[in-house]
């Protein structure tokens, strides 16, 4: 399927490994043009490399660290200098540190709302000015964690809920603008973050990381780990004019594993 992205600009934030590479990934498979940015240099060049080598897109890749409210304008000023405009927005960032609530002060909690909460603030605020008047897309990558607490997550059970109620008031608010906003929640895929994790319960759990991971997949309905690129495909469908009538949603991508019913 087409997804008619050729030529848009993209910028994908956190966008050096896991799922926001995987997201990179399949926008430049479609054709689009990419500004990405992560913390770490070394990696950030070799993925804007491999991109490149693989589809031929231009990537403009710039360090930042999405916690830094000047890096944000920064990164966002230089990609709409080097492209003219921003079509479609990635919010993405690492996630929060694990922790119970006996476990984290006020500092844990201050850096979980500038990490997740505030890069999303920043990111819209910045790009807003420079989608086109025809409008544009944001889509927002959260966890499953936003209709499905997970233990020993308790700031991003928290924190990622909050950028919930963002998204969907900006829906409204952007809506008039031809700008629709969207979110999207992994269940459990297969990245350095959901291995830390797994690797953490199993210390704590005195049973080995082959057994936590096999216990984890059974949770979902499909029976196995999502892989990263299955999350890229539907951020791509969703930033594309395919998905023109979705705006203020949040889809989770999880295999089955989240137990509700709506």
């Amino acid at each position: 399927m087409d997804l008619g992205l050729k030529d848009k600009v993209a910028v994908c934030a956190a966008a050096s490994k896991g799922i926001g590479k995987a997201v990179a990934q399949v926008f430049a498979r479609e054709g689009a043009k990419l500004a990405i940015c992560a913390r770490g240099p070394e990696a950030l060049g070799e993925t804007a490399r491999s991109i490149e080598n693989e589809t031929g897109a231009p990537v403009f890749a710039k360090t930042c660290d999405v916690s830094d409210a000047a890096a944000i304008k920064e990164f966002i000023a230089e990609t709409a200098e080097k492209f003219g405009r921003i079509d479609t927005l990635f919010v993405n960032a690492g996630g929060p540190k694990p922790g119970t609530f006996d476990e984290l002060d006020d500092e844990a909690f201050q850096a979980a709302v500038d990490l997740n909460l505030m890069s999303t603030v920043r990111l819209i605020r910045e790009t807003l000015p420079h989608m086109p008047k025809a409008g544009g897309s944001i889509v927002i990558l959260t966890s499953i964690s936003v209709k499905q607490p997970i233990a020993g997550l308790l700031l991003s059970n928290t924190v990622r809920l909050g950028v919930v109620g963002l998204a969907k008031t900006l829906a409204n608010e952007l809506g008039p603008r031809g700008i629709r906003v969207n979110v999207v929640g992994p269940g459990f895929v297969d990245t350095e973050r959901s291995r830390s994790l797994l690797a953490r319960r199993a210390k704590q759990r005195g049973e080995t990381e082959e057994k936590i991971r096999a216990e984890q997949a059974g949770k979902a309905a499909l029976g196995r780990i999502g892989e990263t690129v299955e999350v890229g495909n539907l951020v791509a469908f969703l930033a594309s004019d395919a998905a023109s009538y979705i705006t203020g949603t949040t889809i989770m991508v999880d295999g089955g594993l989240y137990a509700g019913s709506l």
